[in-house]
């Protein structure tokens, strides 16, 4: 294990990794500081860059879009009250009040080193725990893979936005859709309709493009008429950050990052509710909870630390288990099996150097992010007042180009705008798109290991489980009980809402 560590720390010691996690900080943070234009998006639009690179350089420039993204929310957040990312919301409870009394340039720089030490932090704990976590997965067999996949597809449900009803019917259609071409066990094909380019199935990659990117450039487009942010309010003002102020919000961040760490592990969950959760615990352990919402610089630690630490352990049940905890890592995992890299407990057995590579380029990311952010971000706050009219072409070719150079197909480019209307009308009509995503992606080796499930219980599956497979059956058990929780705290949430 020792020695499987050190070759995957000496594998990163090459320059062009260092520059390609440097790249996609840089792009992470360009499109993360521009007001409707989202991390997801990014990602999704670079995503076929990284098939046509090795492992160890690809998918780290995809981290570094990843973490680069999630900071670069902040910087509108703070500055003009806009909020780049949705991980950047609870920002703009104390960061716009900072830059109302002259104190910009100290939120951005609390911001950045919240969020370097808040990732960091968490993701050096998911290098800890991830190796220790794959070998009880390996423990795990079909029966309990089914009943986990169950259970986090309903998490995914119920922690979407909007109703049960909505995050329901999406799912089911992603689940649809995954089941388009050849089944995984029989190889027979299905619901081809005659239509011979459905016969392979659908691939993510244009699933992925058309409804992470056509909506976002299709709503840009309507946006056209939105006034250009005043260049004036851009600017990082005040004094610099002082040591004794950072110190004071250690302890706040340190909260965060345990918060961020645990919530990033739960599928579902992400940078949002992270954030809020994180302010709250803030706000509720101050000694002058008053003062925040007031340009408190621990309401601007508090949620970017407990954002950004999310990040890493996301990875957790990515690649431990193949299932991606939110739309950013859904692409991760795109990338993974365009790789060769299907995620799961083998993969550690069968890559666990590479792997190990590719959790320690989080942390090179965390540390590049600190002087990148540090030498930068006066740069990309003039960013926010770029017109989307130079912007929305170029993202739409990025995104023609990325889906069809992957396999030359030009059944992709219809499948992308195809799924590209559907998404910008489901986000019309208040439809969140994540439980499709995760149902597509998730019903293949649900379906394989239910079918794998079925042979082992020779045709008693319930004296099986009962009999044998007591994990499984507490999960199955657990899932109603979760459900009906989550659905009691909604409804309270609503209830108590202004």
């Amino acid at each position: 294990m020792f020695d499987m560590l050190i070759d995957a720390m000496l594998m990163l010691m090459r320059l062009d990794i260092v520059l390609m996690i440097s790249g996609g900080l840089v792009l992470g943070m360009l499109v993360g500081a521009l007001p409707g234009f989202t991390t997801v998006m990014a990602m999704a639009i670079v995503l076929p860059i990284s098939f046509f690179l090795e492992p160890i350089l690809g998918i780290p420039f995809l981290i570094g879009v990843y973490k680069g993204g999630i900071f670069g929310g902040s910087i509108p957040a703070i500055l003009v009250n806009i909020p780049g990312t949705g991980a950047s919301m609870a920002t703009t409870l104390d960061g716009p009040a900072m830059t109302r009394k002259g104190q910009s340039r100290k939120a951005l720089e609390i911001a950045l080193v919240a969020s370097a030490v808040g990732d960091f932090l968490s993701s050096f704990g998911t290098i800890l725990v991830i190796g220790p976590i794959a070998m009880i997965a390996l423990l795990i067999g079909p029966p309990e893979i089914s009943a986990i996949l169950l259970l986090s597809l309903m998490i995914i449900v119920m922690s979407s936005s909007g109703n049960f009803l909505k995050g329901m019917v999406m799912l089911l259609i992603g689940m649809f859709l995954a089941t388009v071409g050849q089944d995984p066990v029989g190889a027979m094909v299905r619901f081809d309709f005659n239509f011979y380019p459905l016969q392979a199935g659908i691939d993510l990659l244009p699933l992925i493009i058309g409804l992470f990117a056509i909506p976002e450039i299709l709503f840009a487009i309507e946006q056209r008429r939105e006034a250009v942010v005043d260049p004036a309010h851009t600017k990082a003002q005040g004094e610099r950050l002082r040591w004794s102020e950072l110190m004071a919000c250690g302890r706040t961040i340190l909260r965060s990052t345990a918060i961020g760490g645990v919530i990033g592990m739960v599928p579902g969950m992400g940078q949002v509710v992270a954030a809020f959760i994180g302010y709250s615990a803030a706000k509720g352990a101050s000694k002058h909870p008053e003062t925040f919402g007031q340009g408190e610089i621990e309401g601007v630690a508090a949620p970017e630390a407990a954002n950004n630490a999310v990040n890493g352990p996301t990875m957790v049940p990515l690649l431990t288990l193949g299932i991606p905890g939110d739309n950013i890592t859904a692409i991760l995992l795109g990338a993974f099996v365009a790789q060769g890299l299907r995620p799961g407990p083998q993969l550690f057995q069968d890559q666990g150097t590479l792997v190990y590579a590719l959790l320690f380029s989080m942390l090179l990311a965390c540390v590049l992010l600190l002087v990148i952010g540090y030498l930068l971000t006066p740069v990309f706050a003039r960013v926010v007042t770029i017109s989307k009219a130079y912007l929305v072409p170029l993202m739409l070719i990025f995104a023609v180009g990325g889906t069809y150079v992957y396999r030359s197909n030009p059944m992709d480019l219809y499948f992308m705008i195809g799924f590209g209307l559907f998404g910008y009308g489901a986000r019309k009509l208040h439809f969140d798109l994540t439980p499709l995503v995760m149902g597509f992606i998730l019903t293949p080796p649900l379906e394989y290991a239910l079918a794998q499930s079925m042979l082992l219980s020779r045709g008693d599956l319930l004296g099986y489980l009962v009999g044998t497979r007591p994990i499984a059956v507490g999960i199955l058990v657990l899932t109603p009980v979760l459900i009906f929780w989550l659905g009691y705290r909604q409804r309270k949430q609503r209830r108590v809402r202004p």
